[in-house]
């Protein structure tokens, strides 16, 4: 396809149905690839308008240009990879791995000009007499920096070897990916009626549900998506069967065959490692942390080294009671990565008389949307209308006018919240379109996409607590880039480092753990009652139940991804070695398993966390500090705090230094006392 005959694609024609979505019910996968083509073309012919102009450099015909080409090469990849995430099939499969190293190269293309980089570069040497507004000021400099760490100003060789591996790395990302979903496909672990001993009946009529959906009626299936393998692990009393869904679960990306990962992910470490020296850089995690809140591995590391011993310490006393409850049932074994979450939930019963069977017929899905709506509404005074007329790309998918507080439209919110084959693991937010006001109000289009299990026929689909932490973790990035309002695209919305963009969201599920929206919307799925009382406290009592194993198995990811992307030269490195001894290095406890195993870590081999996992922690000392300002003014919903909240943090996106945001919103720099507080690890 040329861009002469674009209008035949539905891609790259305009998008004229309600809230200009993209016409799903027109696209195939085969019109991605010739959009894809067409849209780059016209990108490359925007940049190349750009260097030229005669005219000298100036803010808009150099930095306002840029932020205005590629519009129809972002409208393909904003959709396309939405697919590619939650609607896979092969053919987009096989048009992934195509199109990743194109994509990389026509960056290169772009931040490795000469030409270009001598325009923004002497737009930098003279800002201050520009006369920019303190948004353009920004945008300014983050052009500049994202040209100055693609490359740009390097030799030659240099440059060519940086998109050669830039090529390689968006290849090797995909089939890492990719890879995961295929083990997560393939296994499935059927159970007859004698297989389920421990399993509430809410995890049985999953089962079956999901068996049937694979042929295998009048079985019941545990597939290895999160929301069946978790209760499975927490449940079922059969530890030879708990043993072999955990295997298979930690031993995704490393089955030997064409699924495993483990000489992608040594490829990538190298890869990246060559990189941050072309750059000048020690290390890949000192090149990826310059442009961070943290802003060196070192900071990252104290962050996580100072959790990771009161961590261990509290969950090897937590190991030791559960092997009290094994021996008091008269096991003979040591506790196993297989066993904690099943004599966990046991001592959960036990010391708190509180268990999540208990608890989940009061978290129905569509009461908790419900309740994430309501705090939004409270907080930002944003109201949300479900569209039926818009179709989107699966049916479980749904949409959402979302209004401000003058009843004018701010955003298209997308929830896809039901686990299927096609989908990958665990949960995110993404976007088919961003916010802007350059050239005129563009409304974002915002997608929350989870893997919760359907309900059973009739049913509502019924969510753990930690799944109701995650909707309100999601939902609290969408509120990031549906909130943004800013003119530039560039610092809009969730375009953040990982360490503060995790802030906005982490802060967020602060408020389902609050008993006032608990008692509104904890509502029992059968009689519609209120969760009384008394389990309400049960449940808030136990929140700082089993921080210890909690702190270890994610700090040891954090530290492992670091401790990978530190050395200098890995000329040979076999990554599930490495993550072996690193374990042993810092006493990792053989009772946990690390949340991400090495050959299936996702966030760092294909979604732009390497070196970075740390994020979450770094901005759980944020969340921390900043949700105790709405608890020190008596009101979880104050209308000041909520204003600075929205002001400097969810409507800002990068328009503004970080930390300068952060203490704006906060009045000071974070404490992370607060953190220490919120797991119950002193300190």
């Amino acid at each position: 396809m040329t861009i002469s005959n674009i209008d035949t694609n539905p891609l790259l024609e305009p998008w004229t149905g309600p809230f200009e979505a993209p016409p799903f019910e027109r696209i195939e996968p085969s019109h991605f690839r010739p959009a894809f083509d067409a849209a780059i073309a016209r990108a490359r012919a925007e940049i190349d308008a750009i260097v030229a102009n005669p005219e000298a450099p100036t803010f808009a015909n150099t930095i306002e240009a840029l932020e205005r080409s590629g519009k129809a090469r972002d409208k393909v990849a904003g959709v396309f990879f939405n697919l590619a995430g939650a609607a896979s099939n092969d053919e987009i499969e096989a048009i992934e791995r195509e199109i990743a190293p194109v994509l990389s190269r026509h960056r290169s293309d772009i931040y490795l000009n000469d030409a270009l980089f001598r325009r923004v570069d002497a737009l930098k040497a003279r800002q201050d007499t520009l006369g920019l507004s303190p948004e353009q000021a920004r945008v300014l400099e983050r052009y500049h920096l994202d040209f100055t760490r693609a490359g740009a100003g390097l030799p030659p060789e240099a440059k060519d070897r940086l998109a050669a591996i830039g090529e390689r790395l968006a290849t090797l990302g995909a089939e890492f990916g990719q890879n995961v979903l295929a083990d997560e496909k393939d296994w499935l672990m059927l159970l007859a009626e004698g297989d389920l001993d421990g399993l509430p009946d809410f995890f049985a009529k999953s089962a079956a549900r999901i068996a049937v959906e694979r042929g295998h009626a009048g079985k019941y299936a545990v597939t290895l998506s999160r929301s069946s393998i978790e209760p499975f692990l927490q449940f079922s009393t059969r530890r030879d069967l708990r043993e072999k869904a955990f295997r298979a679960w930690t031993a995704r990306g490393e089955k030997g065959g064409k699924t495993d990962n483990r000489a992608i992910a040594a490829e990538m470490v190298q890869l990246r490692a060559e990189r941050a020296r072309l750059m000048g850089y020690e290390s890949f995690a000192h090149y990826r942390l310059a442009d961070t809140m943290a802003k060196t591995p070192r900071a990252a590391l104290d962050l996580l080294e100072s959790v990771w011993t009161p961590g261990v310490s509290s969950a090897l006393k937590e190991q030791e009671a559960l092997q009290r409850i094994v021996a008091d049932e008269g096991g003979n074994f040591e506790v196993a990565p297989w066993d904690w979450r099943h004599f966990a939930e046991k001592r959960r019963k036990a010391e708190f008389d509180f268990d999540e069977g208990e608890i989940k017929p009061y978290l129905q899905l569509d009461r908790l949307i419900e309740a994430a709506f309501y705090a939004a509404g409270r907080l930002f005074g944003l109201s949300f209308a479900e569209r039926f007329d818009i179709k989107l790309y699966h049916p479980d998918a749904r949409a959402w006018t979302v209004s401000g507080r003058d009843g004018e439209p701010i955003a298209l919110f997308i929830g896809d919240y039901f686990a299927r084959s096609s989908k990958r693991s665990g949960a995110w937010m993404s976007g088919f379109r961003g916010q802007k006001k350059l050239d005129g109000p563009q409304l974002p289009i915002v997608v929350n996409v989870m893997n919760f299990a359907k309900g059973g026929e009739g049913e509502p689909s019924l969510l753990s607590v930690d799944d109701a932490r995650t909707l309100f973790h999601e939902f609290g990035h969408a509120l990031h880039g549906m909130l943004s309002d800013v003119t530039y695209p560039l610092v809009s919305g969730t375009h953040v480092p990982g360490d503060f963009v995790e802030f906005p969201s982490q802060i967020y599920e602060n408020w389902i753990e609050q008993p006032e929206m608990l008692r509104r919307f904890a509502l029992h799925y059968k009689t519609g009652e209120p969760m009384p009382d008394a389990l309400l406290k049960k449940l808030l009592s136990a929140r700082q139940f089993n921080q210890g194993w909690a702190t270890v198995e994610y700090t040891a990811s954090a530290l492992v991804d670091i401790k990978l992307h530190l050395d200098p030269s890995p000329d040979s490195i076999d990554v599930v070695a490495f993550e072996r001894q690193e374990l042993a290095r810092i006493g990792m406890p053989d009772a946990i398993a690390m949340r991400h195993r090495t050959p299936h870590f996702q966030h760092i081999f294909s979604h732009g966390y390497s070196s970075a996992y740390y994020s979450y922690l770094w901005s759980e000392v944020l969340d921390a500090d900043g949700f105790e300002a709405f608890e020190e003014s008596g009101d979880i919903f104050d209308p000041a705090v909520a204003r600075r909240l929205h002001d400097f943090v969810y409507a800002a996106g990068g328009s503004r230094d970080y930390e300068d945001a952060y203490k704006a919103f906060r009045g000071r720099p974070p404490s992370p006392k607060a953190l220490f507080r919120k797991r119950g690890l002193g300190g």
